[in-house]
C-alpha cells in the first residue's frame, strides 16, 4: 500500500460534497450506529484486523523512502472525539509534514482501540496511505464509545498487532524505524489474551507472544465471534504487555499522548504505567485541537529536521495557534533530544581520542528509552552495559 499523493483540493472538494448532502464525515459510523443492532456492528472491511497477515509499508518508484506513520486513538468514552478532530485537520498534518520537509515519503495509517472484553469492535486498523486514502480510512471508523469502565482498554492488543502484523519497508530495508502515536487516556491491560488474539486477529498463537502471520483465520467463524476451541487454553500463557512493548519498539518509535478533555487527564496511575513502558516519550497536551501539529513536530523532531523553536515558526508560517500547546508538550521531549544528541556527539569524540569530551554514565531516562536503531527496545532497568548508552 502506500500509492499515490495527497492532493488537498481532493479533500477539499470530498468536505464540500458532504456538507451538500448532509452527510459527516464518519458515514460509516452513523450507519453502523442508528441502523444496525448492537449485537451486528462490524468493522468496515477496509478496517477490519480479523484475518490480516500484515498490513504493508512499501516502497515504490513514486515513494522510493517511505516511511510509516501509525496513529492510533482510543475511541471509548470520552474520547472518541478524537477521530473527528484528526479528520478536520488532516491537511495540516500532512501539509506540515511535507510542505515543511519533516518527512519526504510518509505513509500514513489510522485504527481505533476499544476494549476487547467488552466491545463489538475493538480493534480497527487501516493501510499504510500516501494519498487521500488516509482521509477515507478516517472516515469509516466506528465510534463505538463502549470500553470496560476499569481504566483500562485493549491498548496491548492493538501493540501487539503493530509488532508482529505490519511491515515496514523503512525498517527491513534501511533499518529505519517508524512512527506509532497512541493517543489515550487510560492503561493497558498487562498482557495479551491469546483467545482475543484468536477472536479478534482470527490468529492461531504459535507460541508465546507470536501468532500465524499467514493471514488464514485458523478457525471458521465471523469477526468478532467467539471461536469452538477457545485457543489459548491449550498451554500458550498470556502475553506480558512488557514483551509486547519490547518487540514493538525494535520496528517502532512509540509515543503516548494523553489529551486535555479526557476522562483521566493528568492521573498519575495512568502516566506512571505508560512512563514505565515509554518513558520520556508520553506526551500530555492541553489542547486536542493541538493533536495533529503535535505529531508532526514529534517526527520533525525526531528526524532531526528542525528544533523545538523551528517547528513553531513553521507553526506560524501556516497560521496554526497551536504553538503554545505544543510548545508545552513537547518542551521536555526536545530537552531530551538535545542532550541525546550531545551525548552522541561527546561519545564521537571519545572515538577519535579527544577525552575532553563529557559522555553521560548514568543518565535516569536511559532506563526508559534506549538509543535509537534496528535493535531500540524500551527497558525497564539500567545496568551500564555500552548498549544502554549509545
Amino acid at each position: 500500500m502506500g500509492s499515490g499523493r495527497w492532493d488537498y483540493d481532493a479533500y477539499e472538494a470530498a468536505e464540500a460534497y458532504r456538507r451538500a448532502n448532509g452527510r459527516s464525515a464518519f458515514d460509516y459510523n452513523d450507519r453502523v450506529l442508528s441502523r444496525t443492532p448492537r449485537n451486528q456492528w462490524r468493522a468496515h472491511p477496509d478496517l477490519e484486523p480479523y484475518g490480516v497477515g500484515v498490513r504493508e509499508s512499501r516502497d515504490s518508484a513514486e515513494h522510493p523512502a517511505s516511511l510509516a506513520i501509525s496513529v492510533l486513538f482510543d475511541v471509548t468514552g470520552s474520547m472518541g472525539g478524537v477521530p473527528r478532530v484528526l479528520q478536520t485537520k488532516l491537511a495540516d498534518l500532512h501539509g506540515l509534514l511535507l510542505r515543511k520537509g519533516y518527512v519526504d515519503h510518509p505513509q500514513i495509517l489510522f485504527g481505533a482501540i476499544g476494549d476487547a472484553y467488552s466491545d463489538r469492535v475493538p480493534l480497527q486498523v487501516g493501510q499504510f496511505e500516501s494519498d487521500n486514502r488516509m482521509d477515507d480510512q478516517l472516515g469509516d471508523i466506528v465510534l463505538e464509545g463502549g470500553g470496560g469502565g476499569q481504566m483500562r482498554e485493549s491498548y496491548e492488543l492493538a501493540m501487539y498487532f503493530m509488532a508482529h502484523h505490519t511491515s515496514l519497508d523503512c525498517h527491513e530495508k534501511r533499518g529505519k524505524r517508524g512512527y506509532l502515536f497512541i493517543i489515550g487516556d487510560e492503561m493497558p491491560y498487562p498482557n495479551v489474551n491469546p483467545q482475543q488474539v484468536s477472536r479478534v486477529l482470527g490468529h492461531r498463537v504459535d507460541g508465546p507472544g507470536r501468532s500465524d502471520r499467514s493471514g488464514r483465520p485458523d478457525h471458521p467463524g465471523r469477526p468478532g465471534e467467539w471461536p469452538g476451541g477457545h485457543l489459548g487454553r491449550g498451554g500458550f500463557p498470556t502475553t506480558p504487555i512488557e514483551d509486547v512493548v519490547r518487540d514493538l519498539t525494535r520496528k517502532f518509535d512509540v509515543y503516548y499522548i494523553l489529551p486535555e478533555g479526557s476522562s483521566y487527564v493528568g492521573n498519575d496511575e495512568v502516566l506512571g504505567a505508560w512512563r514505565a513502558l515509554l518513558g520520556q516519550n508520553v506526551i500530555q497536551l492541553d489542547d486536542l485541537d493541538a493533536v495533529c501539529e503535535t505529531i508532526a513536530l514529534t517526527i520533525g523532531l525526531a528526524e532531526d529536521r528542525i528544533d523545538l523553536d523551528g517547528g513553531l515558526e513553521d507553526l506560524r508560517d501556516v497560521g496554526s495557534g497551536a504553538g503554545r500547546s505544543v510548545e508545552r508538550a513537547l518542551g521536555e521531549l526536545d530537552t531530551h533530544r538535545g542532550t541525546r544528541r550531545d551525548r552522541r556527539g561527546d561519545q564521537r569524540s571519545d572515538q577519535r581520542g579527544d577525552r575532553r569530551g563529557s559522555r553521560a554514565t548514568h543518565d535516569a531516562d536511559v532506563r526508559f528509552l534506549r538509543a535509537q536503531g534496528v535493535g531500540y527496545t524500551y527497558d525497564s532497568g539500567y545496568d551500564d552495559r555500552p548498549e544502554s548508552r549509545r
